[in-house]
């Protein structure tokens, strides 16, 4: 079989969309390596995360000539002529975009992550969640089969596209492999050295913005012994300067650390010194942290809201995203309730299992079979 995919976002995105676009590229090359796949991608910078490129059954093909001046027009409007010169026989839009003009001899997948931009358009400028309608609305009507990563999602396009729930597939993502794997002891103490990571803390892993609502978190410390921080890792939205508002008029400077530039490749040994991990967002399309916490052996206390308890499932603990006292007492039960954390660990880990790369790729392949 011939496959390609939209890989832009395997090649310009170093976190989410990135992430995932080169988990199913690998792991598909990897399950499947009887298939031919063809990423289309604007020209890209090499860059160490970029493993999948090197391998036999990959070609990765950018514009050229005049297109590749104009590599947005590229991908939108000229893809589908290097689409029908490699006689691609499926293409699957890994990020809600597929190309315009594919021949009806082309069957064609989309993923879509989420709708957030209809749920709170408020985080939105109003021209970016037009153009986002228009993309997501468009490449969902075109597409033969869609994939939704979270059930959460599927029920999103129901309401807000009125997509034939016929044509949608729940197929879970994953998260990076690095985090399936313990690290070892200096890596660990090269990590907690080089950040200064506290000896005891709570880890929270994301985009500092409202919907993630780190202030709860934040508050919900305060009702938590003293011997135990907050690492906060990601990057800082405006949202930013409340919670730092927060903790410098609650004294709270020495207890909450952030870190907003930490490279990926360290997250493993963040969370793996990590007594519990907390996540209470108001709303997300899946909740990866969620996963990478359940692979590092970390027990997760998040949100009760949108798609969390899928990706963290039945084991983790949940409360009401803004009862800062209910999440005080979760993450007390977590640490100290030494049978509860251990079978939040080891439940953890086993529920993890399902989201392993290979069976997502599996997932997926049975999703093209069905098209083909």
């Amino acid at each position: 079989m011939r496959i390609g995919f939209d890989a832009k976002r395997a090649f310009k995105n170093f976190t989410g969309l990135g992430n995932y676009s080169r988990a199913v590229i690998t792991a598909l090359a990897e399950v499947y390596p009887e298939n031919d796949y063809f990423l289309y991608t604007p020209p890209y910078k090499n860059h160490p995360l970029l493993t999948f490129s090197g391998k036999k059954n990959i070609t990765v093909r950018t514009p050229s000539g005049i297109a590749g001046l104009f590599p947005a027009w590229w991908r939108t409007y000229g893809m589908k002529t290097d689409v029908r010169a490699d006689g691609i026989q499926l293409f699957h839009g890994l990020s809600a975009e597929l190309p315009v003009g594919l021949s009806s001899k082309t069957r064609t997948v989309v993923t879509i992550h989420d709708l957030i931009f209809l749920r709170y358009p408020e985080y939105y400028k109003p021209i970016d969640r037009w153009i986002y309608t228009k993309k997501y609305a468009s490449a969902c009507a075109r597409a033969d089969l869609i994939i939704a990563i979270s059930e959460q999602t599927r029920q999103d396009l129901i309401t807000f596209f009125h997509t034939d729930e016929k044509k949608i597939r729940l197929v879970y993502q994953g998260c990076d492999p690095q985090f399936y794997n313990d690290c070892d002891d200096s890596e660990k103490a090269l990590v907690k050295s080089l950040y200064r990571l506290p000896g005891a803390y709570a880890l929270y892993v994301g985009t500092i913005e409202k919907r993630k609502n780190l202030l709860t978190l934040v508050k919900a410390m305060r009702r938590l012994p003293s011997s135990l921080h907050l690492v906060v890792v990601g990057k800082a939205a405006p949202y930013f300067r409340e919670v730092r508002q927060y903790v410098a008029d609650h004294a709270m400077e020495r207890r909450v650390l952030f870190l907003h530039d930490a490279p990926f490749r360290h997250f493993p040994a963040i969370y793996r010194q990590a007594q519990v991990f907390c996540y209470p967002s108001t709303f997300e399309g899946f909740g990866i942290p969620l996963l990478e916490a359940l692979n590092a052996a970390v027990p997760v206390v998040a949100a009760r809201t949108s798609s969390l308890p899928e990706a963290g499932g039945a084991h983790s603990l949940y409360v009401d995203p803004f009862d800062d006292e209910a999440m005080a007492e979760a993450i007390s039960k977590a640490i100290d309730d030494k049978p509860l954390r251990r079978q939040m660990i080891d439940e953890g880990l086993r529920y993890a299992l399902q989201f392993r790369d290979r069976q997502v790729a599996e997932n997926i392949g049975n999703v093209y079979k069905e098209l083909l």
